[in-house]
């Protein structure tokens, strides 16, 4: 089935493939209709689930961590500080290794109040112990967010599906829904091999003392480092089933290129089109989309990235004080590699709070870049579209 709807619906209808169990939810702008759709679902029959209302984002994440450990399959959404608000629970289920699925719609963080997208707020939860899933259009996110669940629950870890407030949330483009059998033979039940049970009783989140905190965290670790190899083998069953797949990130045009932007969420489109047209001039320019910032997807963008002379990463993020994030996690991620295989990275902090990304400005970064001269990456982002 083909519909034209919404990147908040692609969610909803997404965690109603999924058969989710439960559902706790608090309205923020712009989610509020992943939520509402969801409702709507639960009241007229389509989907089998408890809708838990709450007072708060906080009780929201408390819910379904609660629901979570008693082996059920477990969602919620948010936005900006609702997200900010569920911070301490965050880190309960990452290290609780509770395979709760949740859809933030990227919005700036206050003050000022604004409504519109940047990055902020999800990046700013990158230590909390949450896979994170950016997407570029609302096919993506529908599938996405099937394909969270069973990431979430092969590793029990917690993974969070991010799309860009507006751009996506409320754009409506056509979504090919795949049936819920077909769905259920990619994604069966949930079957938790520890749980809230009263007939077998056990006890979690109890004291932890320092004989067993830190194996509990190289645990974790662990777990995020199976990640990539789970997802890519999660990713092509989905892409053998339905015909469609995303990667942990996404190489465009990049065969013979001396120029490439990197980038995430919806900016990624508008990049194609100017790759694109100035490839039509004969400009070798190209694209690396990242759709997997938590873990950070390392050895795929040295494999893509080694060899190119110059990149230009686009941030629409900003961590006060160092920088752009995804270009200080790319220059981690390349610093060791041999010098004449590592390529310069310049950084570009744009977008922030919704002001529009147009061809234009994405052609003067790739533009600044292609002309800079120097040998090695400026530790400098440079701010672009910036009134003075």
């Amino acid at each position: 089935m083909k519909k034209v709807i919404v990147g908040n619906h692609a969610v909803s209808w997404g965690v109603a493939l999924a058969r989710t169990e439960v559902i706790a939810a608090y309205p923020i702008t712009p989610q509020t209709q992943i939520v509402e759709e969801l409702a709507e679902m639960c009241d007229d029959g389509r989907l089998a689930a408890r809708f838990v209302k709450v007072e708060s984002e906080h009780s929201a994440m408390a819910a379904c961590i609660g629901a979570s450990a008693t082996g059920v399959r477990a969602f919620t959404a948010t936005s900006s500080q609702g997200l900010l608000l569920m911070h301490e629970l965050l880190h309960w289920a990452g290290l609780g290794r509770l395979p709760i699925v949740m859809a933030d719609v990227n919005r700036a963080v206050a003050p000022g109040w604004n409504i519109w997208t940047d990055q902020n707020d999800t990046l700013a939860q990158r230590d909390t112990g949450w896979v994170q899933l950016y997407c570029e259009n609302n096919q993506e996110v529908l599938d996405t967010t099937i394909q969270a669940f069973a990431l979430a629950e092969k590793l029990s870890l917690p993974v969070m599906i991010v799309l860009d407030a507006f751009f996506l949330s409320h754009t409506s483009e056509p979504v090919d829904i795949p049936s819920p059998a077909d769905v259920d033979a990619f994604l069966p039940p949930r079957n938790a091999a520890l749980k809230l049970d009263t007939s077998d009783p056990h006890a979690f989140g109890a004291l932890t003392t320092p004989a067993v905190y830190m194996e509990m965290r190289k645990r974790q670790q662990e777990a995020f480092d199976q990640v990539p190899e789970a997802y890519r083998l999660i990713d092509a069953d989905w892409d053998r089933r339905f015909g469609r797949s995303w990667g942990a990130i996404e190489s465009y045009r990049t065969e013979d290129a001396d120029t490439v932007l990197v980038t995430s969420g919806t900016i990624t489109s508008t990049s194609r089109y100017v790759i694109n047209e100035r490839r039509e001039r004969g400009e070798k320019v190209g694209l690396v989309k990242i759709k997997m910032f938590r873990p950070f997807p390392t050895e795929p963008l040295r494999r893509a990235l080694a060899g190119i002379p110059k990149v230009a990463v686009l941030d629409r993020n900003i961590s006060p004080g160092h920088g752009g994030i995804f270009a200080e996690e790319l220059r981690s991620a390349l610093y060791d590699l041999p010098s004449s295989r590592r390529p310069r990275v310049d950084g570009y902090i744009l977008g922030l709070g919704g002001r529009d990304v147009t061809p234009d400005v994405i052609g003067e970064c790739l533009d600044a870049t292609r002309g800079n001269q120097s040998s090695s990456s400026s530790r400098e982002d440079l701010w672009v579209g910036v009134k003075p």
